[in-house]
């Protein structure tokens, strides 16, 4: 399976909302929207479940448009936080990293 990295380091290619966007799967999209209210404690609809990935051209998760870890990114003009030299101590991606370790092993593949 190819990998679409996020800003952050996640992998697109396999997160739901992607998968249920490009399959236009509605179950998985419904499914997708109730894992992650509870995750997140809010309410995010199944109509929401829409993203091609964070950094490709096209729809995009409501989230994308506030993520700071992402607008980060767009504001320094790179394209993942792996360019960034201060990525090592950011409060900001900290915790995805912490959470997702990969995310660091995707960023350092692009490198």
């Amino acid at each position: 399976m190819e990998k679409l990295i996020s800003c952050c380091g996640l992998d697109c290619a396999t997160c739901d909302a992607r998968l249920a966007t490009s399959t236009n799967d509605n179950d998985l999209r419904a499914k997708t929207a109730e894992t992650w209210s509870a995750q997140f404690n809010t309410t995010i609809t199944a109509e929401m479940i829409n993203c091609v990935g964070c950094r490709l051209e096209g729809v995009h998760f409501a989230h994308c448009f506030e993520c700071e870890i992402r607008n980060c990114v767009q504001e320094k003009g790179f394209q993942t936080c792996g360019e960034c030299s201060e990525m090592t101590n950011c409060k900001k991606v900290e915790l995805i990293h912490q959470s997702v370790p990969e995310a660091i092993t995707n960023l350092q593949s692009l490198q």
